[in-house]
């Protein structure tokens, strides 16, 4: 089953969500929002997705989008997640989730009642200087020096 994704934030994060689900073979970008219309279709096109606006509402009311990745400015976040569990849809949100805790705890209530995944996920671990890092520690190279 391919899992079709409506992805907000055409910037630097938002492309990389764009090279991510390129790699997952069961994953279809098949809407783009953006905030600069002529922009976002540049960067659709790219990618071979079908589906431009600048209007988060209308890719939640296409019926075929599963799930909505969210790389927008953090103060966006808990009100687009909101609109993403009303309509239905699963959605990842960049961290921080929110800048208000009322509106982060509304947002666990409200994918507690829509039985709807609501997640937060960066893409840290991506980063060449995380990986770096981390391939030193399998190696064995750095050790704990205090914790």
């Amino acid at each position: 089953m391919t899992i079709k994704v409506a992805l907000v934030g055409a910037g630097a994060f938002g492309i990389k969500h764009l090279d991510a689900c390129k790699l997952i073979p069961d994953v279809e970008v098949v809407s783009l929002v953006g905030r600069d219309l002529a922009k976002t279709q540049e960067v659709a096109s790219r990618y071979g997705i079908p589906h431009v606006s600048i209007q988060l509402e209308d890719s939640l009311a296409m019926r075929e989008v599963d799930a909505v990745i969210l790389a927008t400015p953090t103060q966006m976040h808990a009100s687009q997640t909101l609109a993403c569990l009303r309509a239905g849809k699963h959605v990842q949100v960049e961290i921080p989730l929110c800048d208000v805790l009322k509106d982060g705890q509304a947002v666990v209530q409200r994918a507690e009642e829509s039985g709807k995944v609501a997640m937060c996920g960066h893409t840290r671990r991506f980063n060449p200087c995380h990986q770096w890092v981390r391939q030193r520690i399998v190696e064995g190279s750095f050790h704990i020096q205090q914790m």
